[in-house]
Order: structure tokens, then sequence, then C-alpha cells
């Protein structure tokens, strides 16, 4: 019988009056369908594992304000009291996380956010130890205030990213349009944890598991060594805060923030007039939702134009739709009607901050990207702090339904802001993106 000369080779022969052709190649399985833009994503190695450390550290940042409200208020009656710690550690955070980001930035991921992390973790400990044995009120502002050193470990995250898909704009799109989600995903997810923790077991629960799961997830992350971007020594060239064109984008941030800091404060305002102020949670966790479905959709598409140019597009979007939660509490007053307003107008927040992102990615200089999108969250920190006192302001002043007012201003403020960027730098070569991304 004759043999095929190699496995490549097909044999051919005869049976009766019939010609049989034998392939001899081996098979393999083909399968045709093109991968999504997040398989091709996660396909990379290493990837998986930074990010399952990364979701489980930054689900506590959503925990640790709520849980701090809740056991402070419950165990010394005073919201007013909690309200000032809080806002103590909001403010020591603005100071310490660029002073944080810069040494990551400097000396290295694993060597700076797993010590930092220490020291956050023994605040939130401290606080802890201090609302339960009665210590002065002084104390409880100290420990949280050292919770300030936690690392922001979204935007150690990207920077990750960015070092992984050096070149290729597309991917560098869908993979901050992923981690815009998982940033609302953990907003959306950690105040609900924190509440069901306080409220089923005691008042220091939500603080203690929001502890451990930062640590937890800082250390798996960290782990990860494959995917970290190298440390830069010597950092060369002007700060970020002096880039061209950053100033401007941090003044957007700090606009945005207001956005999600008023629409908080009104709506849990709305709720209590309603007569259901538990079910607030759930109404702005329906914002969240929709946040984090137009983030995901926005990362598997490939939009047109540049970041620069999209940017304006956003805003003007998250200005019609902030202004949908009015509308509905002014004609019908129905906390259900709200619920469906807040879930569309939620779902302009992801593209906005997704675009605000790779724009501050694209004005960072280069080795310093940590300190640049650290600056970026400090901005919407500070924004949600004056959109929260805005808000609370109009509804004391004025009344719930007329706070819905203030998203939509601040929404109009960061649009202007960003067309005056368009108009001022759109000739300028000082803010082009014909740099590629970090």
């Amino acid at each position: 019988m004759p043999q095929p000369t190699s496995r490549d080779t097909p044999l051919f022969t005869v049976t009766a009056d019939t010609l049989v052709a034998v392939d001899f190649a081996p098979r393999t399985r083909r399968d045709s369908r093109p991968k999504g833009p997040y398989r091709r994503l996660f396909a990379l190695p290493g990837t998986r594992a930074f990010t399952a450390g990364n979701l489980i550290a930054r689900l506590p940042m959503g925990m640790f304000s709520v849980s701090a409200v809740v056991m402070i208020a419950g165990t010394r009656g005073s919201y007013a009291l909690a309200g000032a710690v809080t806002a103590t550690g909001l403010a020591a955070s603005a100071v310490v996380a660029p002073w944080i980001a810069r040494l990551v930035d400097r000396h290295g991921q694993s060597r700076v956010a797993l010590p930092a992390t220490v020291l956050a973790v023994l605040g939130s400990l401290s606080l802890l130890l201090c609302v339960r044995q009665g210590a002065p009120d002084w104390t409880l502002f100290a420990s949280y205030a050292a919770t300030a050193t936690t690392p922001n470990t979204g935007g150690m995250s990207r920077a990750r990213w960015a070092h992984l898909l050096k070149g290729d704009a597309e991917a560098l799109h869908t993979a901050n349009s992923f981690e815009q989600a998982a940033d609302e995903l953990c907003f959306m997810l950690g105040p609900v944890l924190a509440a069901f923790l306080c409220g089923t077991f005691f008042p220091e629960a939500g603080t203690l598991v929001g502890a451990v799961l930062l640590l937890t997830g800082v250390v798996l992350f960290t782990a990860q060594r494959s995917t970290e971007p190298p440390a830069g020594h010597r950092q060369a060239g002007r700060a970020p805060l002096r880039a061209p064109g950053m100033r401007p984008l941090l003044a957007v941030c700090l606009a945005t923030g207001a956005v999600f800091g008023s629409m908080e404060v009104v709506t849990i305002a709305f709720a209590d007039a309603q007569g259901h102020r538990t079910a607030a949670g759930a109404v702005l966790a329906l914002q969240a939702a929709g946040s984090c479905a137009a983030g995901l959709l926005y990362g598997a598409m490939r939009p047109a134009g540049s970041a620069r140019t999209r940017l304006p597009w956003c805003l003007a979007a998250m200005t019609a739709l902030m202004a949908l939660p009015l509308l509905a509490a002014a004609l019908t007053g129905s906390l259900l009607v709200l619920a469906g307003a807040l879930l569309l107008a939620g779902m302009a927040t992801a593209p906005t901050m997704v675009t605000t992102m790779t724009l501050v990615q694209r004005r960072t200089p280069a080795g310093r990207l940590n300190e640049g999108m650290t600056l970026a969250v400090t901005g919407l920190l500070g924004g949600i702090a004056c959109g929260s006192a805005a808000g609370g302001w109009t509804v004391e002043r004025l009344s719930p339904t007329a706070g819905y007012g203030v998203p939509v201003a601040a929404a109009a403020t960061a649009l202007l802001v960003s067309l005056t960027v368009l108009v001022l730098f759109g000739r300028s070569n000082r803010f082009t993106d014909s740099r590629a991304p970090h």
C-alpha cells in the first residue's frame, strides 16, 4: 500500500471504482469567532491576576465613609461629628494622596503601596478602637486622617494597563473603560455591603471588613510583579500639575465631582422627604449601575474623533441627562420615577470619566502617571466635597427638588470649561492628541 511521504501530504488510493483521498495533517480546533475587546484584553499574561487583587482592594473605597458615619453616629449619637470626621479624612487625602503617588512612581508599586496600606489599615483599626472604647473626639479625627495614606489602587491598575498596552490606543481605551466600570461597580456595592454589615452584625463590622479587604487586595495586587511598570528613580521633566493642559482637566474633574457629591446628598434628602430614606441607597445604586453598563459598552466601541474633541460631547450629554432627575422630581414627585431617571442619567458618567482620564494620561509626563492620575482623583474628591456642601445648602434653604439643579449646574460648568479648553488649545501643539499614550 502506498504510504504518505509526510504528515502534510494526503494519501490517494482507489477502492473499487472510487478514488479516496486521506489527509494525515493534524486536526486543530479553529474558532472562527473573533475575540471581543475584553477577551483580547484579558488574554494578556498576568492581567486577570492583578485585576482580581485590585478589585478586592478597591471595594472598600465605597465602604469606609459609610461605615465611619454609621459607626460614629450610632455610638456617639452625632451625625455632625461623623460628617466632620469623614470630611477631615477627605481633606487629608487631598494632601497626602499625590505624595504617596509620587513615591509609587519613583520607587515602584510593590515597595510603596503595601507599607502605605498597612498604615491606612492601622488608622482604620485605631478609629474602630477609639469609637468602641469611648476615646475623646480628637482621637477620631487623628485616626481617620491616618487612612489618607491609602494608595490610589485604581490609578495603579490604570498605570499597569498603560505600561502593557503602549502604542495600542484602542486596547487602552477598552482598559480605561473597564476600569471606570469597575469603579462604578465598587462604589455601587461598597455602601450596600457596609450598611448590611453595620446593620446586621455590629456598628464596627463595616470598618473591620473593609480594612481586611483592603490589605488582602493590595497584597495580592502587589504580588503580581510581572505586570508592574518600572519605577522611575529619576523623574525628569515637569510635575504633572504644571504639564500643559493639565489644570483645565483638573477643573473639569472638580466640576464633575460636584455632580456626584450633590446628587448623593440631594437624593438622600428627597427620599427622606418622601418617607423612604432607607431606599436612598438602592436608588443611588441604580445611577452607578447605569454608569457601569455604559462604561462596558463604551469600552467595546471605537468612538470616532480624538479624546479632546469627544470630551465636550460627553459633558453635553451629561448636562442633558442630569436634567432628567430634576424634571422627574419636579413634575412627578415619585421616587420610582426618579430612580428610572437616575439610571438614565448615570449612563453619561462613565464615558465622560473615561475620556477625561484618557486625556489626563496623555498630559502626564512619562514616569509620573500615578501622580497624574491621583491628581485627577483628588480633583474629583474635592468636587464631591463642594457638591455635597452645595447640595445640602440648597436642600436646607430651598427644597430637595430644587437641589437637583445643583448637579445640572455643575455639569454645565464642566462643559463650559471643556469648551474653553477646546477653543484655547484647539490649534495649539501643546494640547493635541498626537502624543501616544504612555
